[in-house]
Order: structure tokens, then C-alpha cells, then sequence
């Protein structure tokens, strides 16, 4: 899809050129667009292949302001697309094959087009990992959740299970227990990678129960899941367990692959920021999951995205003087 301009009195025509191109369409995207919008920045956000982010596979939303009786995540991120829209922001839903910042005008190529830049907003996001067994997509959103912060609310009184063996999965399985009847972390091997701090506290809540050397091999269900088939790796032995849900917790892989030799990453993949929302190269910017491995929040990605969208009209405004 291409970005046009429309007038009464010419052929539309592709625009190619934009003060600020926003690759990704989640919170944190919509949200810099909005901003650098109303700043009368002529703004592009090249959606990419799932417009709306991870929000757009999650049910309820309950911890985004201004929503006393929550949300649907399509529904959040339709109204942040129209927000934007209505502001002023031009968005083509295509990807992003490759970008070119040796040199300004910065480039970016999409399936369909080259658009040029002098500034760009990473706003890509991150994906969480699966575990990849039967019934694990089936059940995502019914059950099958990769946010304990997010969902944990939605499973009070349930036996739940967190797959997971690091610091990520103590975390969420030690904050589950305010909820859950019962928490069965499951763990591939005899040992956690977590912290020993973590482990601690884990081992110490009498509501967390521990498989060791077992695997989940299915996520089964109606409506929602019910419950889980995992097998001991040592003893050979298969058990189901009656469950509500099941929280993923083998981390993120930041979807920065693009720009690898282009940007500065760190060793997990994520975008290291230099001076606020600053990346290594000057007019480059990131906000979201995409730098942020700690809080993952469609909230904290907002407010990246505002974050970045006020250092981006900074920047522009200063090479204006």
C-alpha cells in the first residue's frame, strides 16, 4: 500500500519523502505519531506485518488509564490508529525489507516502495518465544499468556502453570500467587538459570510447586484451556494437570534483525540507547520493547513513544535554526 496525497485538482501521487518515518504500529508507534503529528511534523508509520503490536492478540485490557471498565486490545489499538490518522499521520500497512542509515536521507525500503527520511522512530517491538507445542496458538489469549503483570488478575482462585526457568519466570510465578490458587512452575532441567535471590523467594512461597526435568508437550481446552500434558524427561512418565491457564516465560526476542549492522544492539538483540531515545546514529531513534527488556508494558511503550516523538521534534527544530 502506498502513501498518496490527494487533491481535487491533481492525480493522486505516491509521496515518498517525510519529515519522520515510524517503522512499527504498536502503543509505542501510534503514540510518537500523535505527538510528532501535532508538532506538524509530516509523520509516516509503516505499519509492518501486525498493525497494533501484541495488543492486537490480547483479550482484556485492564491496566491502560482511562478505561474504568478496560478494554479489548484491538479496540485500544484501533483508537490509537484513528487518533493518529485524525491528527494527521499517514500509515500504509507494509513492511519494512530494509533501511539504509549510512547516509541522510535516510531510506526505507518496504515490499512496495522507497521512502526517504531525515528522522526515524524504531518502534518494532518484541515477540515473545514460544514454546512451541500443540494447542499453544490455539489457546493465545485463552489461556495461554506470555504477560503475568497483563493477565495475572484474570486467573484468581485457578491452578496455573509458568514454563519458565529464569529470573522472568520466578518474577511472574512469585506475582501469580497473589492470584492463584496454585502455582506449578515447570522446568526442563533439575536446576533454574534465575538468580539465587530469586530462587529463594520462590522455593520459600508454600503456593509454588516445582516440576523438575519435565516438558510440556500439549495445551488442551474448550473455550479456554483447562489443561496441560507434561512429561518427565527422566522417569518417562507422562501427568495431566488440571489447570486455568499457562504463562510462557522464556523471554522476548526484540524484532531488531533489520537493523543489525546499522544500529548499535546489545548481545540480547535490543537497541541500546545513547541520550534519551537517542540511538548510536544521529536522527535514529527507538521506543518501546524494542530497546525496553524490563518493563513491557503497553503504558511504558506509550510513553516511549512520547518520549521519542518530543526528542525527535527537539532534534528537527534545532537543525531548523
Amino acid at each position: 500500500m502506498q502513501a498518496e496525497i490527494r487533491s481535487e485538482n491533481k492525480k493522486p501521487e505516491t509521496k515518498k519523502k517525510f519529515d519522520v518515518i515510524i517503522i512499527g504500529a504498536g502503543p509505542a508507534g501510534y503514540t510518537a505519531s500523535i505527538y510528532t503529528s501535532r508538532a506538524k511534523h509530516d509523520t509516516l508509520i509503516i505499519s509492518g506485518v501486525l498493525p497494533g503490536g501484541q495488543l492486537m492478540l490480547t483479550t482484556e485490557v485492564e491496566n491502560f488509564p482511562g478505561f474504568a471498565k478496560g478494554i479489548l486490545g484491538p479496540e485500544l489499538m484501533t483508537a490509537m490508529r484513528e487518533q493518529a490518522v485524525r491528527i494527521g499521520t499517514t500509515i500504509i500497512d507494509d513492511e519494512v525489507v530494509n533501511v539504509d542509515f549510512r547516509h541522510k536521507p535516510f531510506k526505507i525500503l518496504t515490499y512496495s516502495e522507497e521512502y526517504e527520511t531525515d528522522t526515524v522512530i524504531i518502534a518494532t517491538g518484541a515477540t515473545p518465544r514460544k514454546i512451541g507445542v500443540k494447542g499453544e496458538q490455539e489457546f493465545s489469549a485463552r489461556g495461554v499468556s506470555y504477560c503475568a503483570t497483563c493477565d495475572g488478575p484474570f486467573f484468581k482462585n485457578q491452578d496455573i502453570v509458568v514454563a519458565g526457568g529464569g529470573d522472568s519466570a520466578m518474577e511472574e510465578a512469585i506475582f501469580l500467587t497473589k492470584f492463584a490458587n496454585k502455582v506449578h512452575v515447570v522446568h526442563r532441567k533439575d536446576t533454574l538459570r534465575a538468580s539465587k535471590v530469586m530462587q529463594d523467594r520462590a522455593f520459600e512461597n508454600k503456593k509454588i510447586q516445582f516440576h523438575w526435568n519435565t516438558i510440556i508437550e500439549e495445551i488442551k481446552g474448550n473455550q479456554k484451556v483447562t489443561q496441560i500434558t507434561m512429561k518427565d524427561t527422566t522417569a518417562n512418565k507422562v501427568e495431566t494437570l488440571e489447570v486455568g491457564g499457562i504463562f510462557v516465560a522464556i523471554g522476548h526476542e526484540p524484532n531488531t534483525k533489520l537493523f543489525k549492522g546499522q544500529i548499535e544492539l546489545d548481545d540480547q538483540g535490543y537497541i541500546v540507547l545513547k541520550n534519551h531515545t537517542h540511538t548510536n546514529i544521529e536522527g535514529v531513534f527507538a521506543a518501546g520493547d524494542v530497546h525496553d527488556h524490563r518493563y513491557r508494558q503497553a503504558i511504558t511503550a506509550a510513553a516511549f513513544g512520547c518520549m521519542a516523538a518530543i526528542d525527535v521534534d527537539k532534534y528537527l527544530s534545532e537543525r531548523k535554526m
